[in-house]
């Protein structure tokens, strides 16, 4: 192959993205399906992508796309088709089971137009997942779904509003979605026993890690201290991200209540934003900061003494929060108040840059808090695994190349398979004259 093959492997090749979330949605898989979709395009791929309007991790639509049914877009080379779907104000099984319907029958309604080479989706959301299923069937081409959270799972564990009952109908849409996938991809091996028991051959499972979407932190963090108004003397606990059920917040809320000596930050959005609020009212320790822009969000983290990760209990191996990413960038320590079996807590114990405390025990994560605190040098040691663990596992590069493999095995068994189909035409055809 020559470089400049090389460079460009997917020349030609016309590829649909299906996900539900997308830029300009700077945290949770948009980043993620964004990069993934603006690299294949440089690789001289047609890259259209099929998804829905930004909403996260508000759940609410950006003012730009209220009473917008459907749009189409040009971004960094990329067609985006956005349709219209409901988003839930509050997360309840028949909230989040609106808004999967809504996002399904609008994509099928409403699906590019065109025969793409392939169909790679991002689970969740399961609707996309089912789209994406059902638009590879019908062109006979691959489909590839990526795994970034099992939602049978998650409905389960997360402490959801009739979540046994979605959890059943969840797991069903995954089956479905993944059981004739030509690949899959998981961004963590914790996912393979779950994607194996929702009848997927696991030699058809490749693990392709998240990569760090990103940029170091540059600004002098005394600055932006003094700017967000955060003293040096006062040790700063930051969580940044999603403000949801699975991730148990009130932990944090708790912490601030029995540590007035400590500033706990929240910085984020999500449906219970408004809940922790009200619980944490009266706490002059504890602040709300809307998410981060994406010019200074690690200059943010960075800023910070320690960095959160919490998770309830239930939380096993549904999910491996994106943020985990982001926080090794900044160079912080972190400390995840999970499961110790769970995904998360495998990530953390891979990098070596946080410690581990037991779930929902604002004790423990206030006793683990405090002790960094205490030894700055120590906090700064353990913080520094981070980026290291990030250049050598986690860079955007490392992580494009994954996916670039996944696609070419993906596309190269497809091409097998229709030669090998070719082949036993002619050979009947053969067989019949002969006859």
């Amino acid at each position: 192959m020559s470089a400049a093959e090389h460079q460009k492997p997917f020349e030609n090749r016309r590829l649909l993205v299906v996900s539900t979330n997308y830029a300009p949605e700077l945290t949770g898989i948009g980043p993620y399906a964004t990069q993934l979709a603006e690299h294949w395009a440089a690789s001289g791929a047609r890259t259209e992508v099929l998804t829905g309007m930004p909403h996260y991790p508000a759940w609410q639509v950006d003012e730009g796309y209220r009473g917008v049914w459907r749009r189409l877009e040009s971004r960094e080379g990329v067609r985006v088709h956005r349709r219209r779907h409901y988003v839930p104000p509050r997360q309840t099984a028949l909230c989040r089971g609106a808004f999967e319907a809504s996002v399904l029958v609008h994509g099928l309604l409403a699906p590019p137009p065109g025969r793409p080479d392939a169909v790679i989706s991002q689970m969740p959301s399961l609707a996309g997942g089912v789209i994406a299923a059902r638009l590879a069937r019908r062109h006979r081409v691959p489909h590839i779904p990526v795994v970034q959270d099992l939602m049978g799972a998650a409905a389960a564990q997360s402490g959801i509003r009739g979540g046994g009952r979605a959890a059943a109908v969840a797991s069903k849409a995954e089956r479905y979605a993944l059981r004739g996938a030509a690949l899959v991809g998981v961004i963590h091996e914790s996912f393979v026993e779950g994607v194996t028991a929702l009848g997927v051959d696991p030699g058809r499972i490749r693990v392709v890690p998240n990569w760090t979407h990103v940029q170091s932190p540059s600004a002098d963090r005394a600055a932006t201290r003094a700017r967000l108004g955060w003293a040096e003397d006062t040790p700063v606990l930051l969580h940044s991200g999603n403000m949801g059920l699975k991730q148990g917040l009130d932990v944090l809320v708790d912490l601030a209540r029995l540590a007035p000596d400590i500033r706990v930050v929240l910085m984020g959005d999500g449906n219970q934003r408004d809940g922790l609020r009200a619980r944490a009212a009266g706490l002059p320790n504890l602040d709300f900061l809307p998410p981060a822009g994406a010019d200074d969000f690690t200059d943010v983290l960075a800023a910070a003494d320690v960095l959160a990760v919490t998770q309830r209990a239930s939380v096993l191996d549904m999910s491996v929060p994106s943020k985990l990413t982001s926080y090794f960038v900044s160079g912080r320590p972190v400390v995840a108040s999970v499961a110790d079996q769970g995904g998360t807590a495998d990530e953390v114990r891979r990098s070596g840059a946080g410690v581990l405390v037991a779930p929902e025990d604002p004790a423990a994560l206030l006793t683990a808090v405090r002790a960094l605190a205490a030894d700055p040098g120590a906090a700064e040691a353990l913080g520094a695994h981070g980026p290291r663990y990030v250049a050598l596992h986690l860079s955007r590069e490392a992580g494009l190349a994954r996916f670039d493999a996944l696609l070419t095995e993906a596309l190269g068994d497809a091409r097998a398979g229709t030669a090998r189909a070719g082949d036993a035409r002619a050979g009947d055809t053969q067989g019949g004259a002969r006859r």
